[in-house]
């Protein structure tokens, strides 16, 4: 059996910025609007050569590459190791947007000779933009290969699934151990956080979707804000907490408040009383580090707390190839195997 995992991909050097962001832009799931066909590869070439510039210095600034093939080949790894426990798999990698390439992960999958597959994209919740864009490439690139009789399973989300929560509520325990009294939660094993840390503030960071995605029916939003409901309830957390969105790109409008925006109102909240916010920045639609989190976040927003006068600023731990995160997506694939009947792409 085969299992590809499907993720964004990103730049592996500073020269690789530029085309892996074209490749991003050319997606139909991203740029789409009428006659766009026509346009979209110019208007691609376009966008990319204007944010290249900003966008290396980012990936400068974490070492000159992205982290995530690695990771994920590594998350690939474990789970092969943990699925061969129960039955013969090879777990392939497909990136979106630069190497390994979907049509890459294709000629894999035909090499091993896999007549079962199983499809999961490591976005724990749905959207057209991220998922949706993943199996869309899978769909013409399999096709194109003449692939079409291989029995298919797909996993659209896991948001809900208890050890996926899990993982999440382990990390975000791990978290809490970076401030001076962090405690674990009953979920995990021990006791909920107590006042050492019940004032530290839990901001669950999601990734930004224009609005007109929402507005046209995507779930990503209330699966997002169900996440941030779930892990809270699991663990026990009594904590204030709230959710934002980051990565904004272009004029339109996108989904709010921007981390950015949060940081501010909660250094500003707590200023009158005279407190110093602590923050813990939960990165709630991410499954492993990349620029967005070691950029964005830990850089990032951390000066940015830091000059308004955050008293501690820290960022949860990512998922990464964590056992019990690995665990979980073994149990996802088994159960998609054993109970789930097969559709054809």
């Amino acid at each position: 059996m085969g299992v590809v995992l499907f993720q964004l991909g990103g730049p592996d050097s500073l020269q690789a910025v530029e085309p892996f962001l074209t490749n991003l832009f050319s997606d139909p799931d991203i740029i789409d609007f009428p006659l766009a066909r026509i346009a979209r590869p110019a208007l691609a070439r376009l966008i990319a050569s204007r944010r290249a510039d900003k966008v290396g210095r980012h990936y400068a600034r974490i070492g000159g590459k992205s982290p995530l093939r690695e990771l994920t080949e590594q998350q690939a790894a474990a789970l092969e190791r943990e699925l061969r426990k129960h039955l013969d798999a090879r777990v392939v990698v497909a990136m979106r947007y630069w190497h390994p390439l979907t049509e890459d992960a294709v000629r894999r999958v035909i090499e091993i000779n896999s007549r079962r597959l199983v499809l999961l994209p490591l976005y724990p919740q749905y959207s057209r933009t991220t998922t949706g864009s993943s199996l869309n490439e899978w769909e013409r690139q399999f096709a194109r290969a003449g692939r079409n009789h291989t029995k298919i399973h797909v996993i659209r989300e896991f948001y809900r699934h208890p050890s996926y929560l899990d993982a999440l509520v382990e990390r975000i325990n791990e978290g809490f151990e970076r401030f001076s009294s962090g405690v674990r939660s009953a979920e995990c094993g021990v006791r909920p956080n107590d006042a050492g840390t019940d004032d530290v503030h839990l901001i669950f960071s999601a990734h930004g979707v224009p609005c007109d995605v929402i507005e046209a029916g995507d779930p990503y939003q209330q699966q997002i804000e169900e996440t941030m409901r779930l892990a809270i309830e699991r663990g026990g957390f009594l904590n204030p907490h709230c959710l934002c969105y980051q990565s904004r790109v272009g004029p339109g409008r996108w989904l709010a408040p921007t981390l950015e925006e949060t940081i501010r109102r909660l250094a500003s909240d707590a200023a009158p009383n005279g407190r110093r916010a602590r923050l813990l920045v939960v990165p709630v639609s991410f499954v492993s580090d990349h620029v967005e989190t070691l950029a964005e976040i830990d850089l990032e927003a951390r000066a940015l707390g830091s000059s308004l006068g955050i008293g501690q600023f820290e960022l949860m731990p990512a998922l990464n190839d964590s056992p019990r995160f690995i665990q979980a997506l073994a149990e996802l694939v088994l159960a998609r195997v054993a109970n789930s009947g097969s559709q054809h792409v």
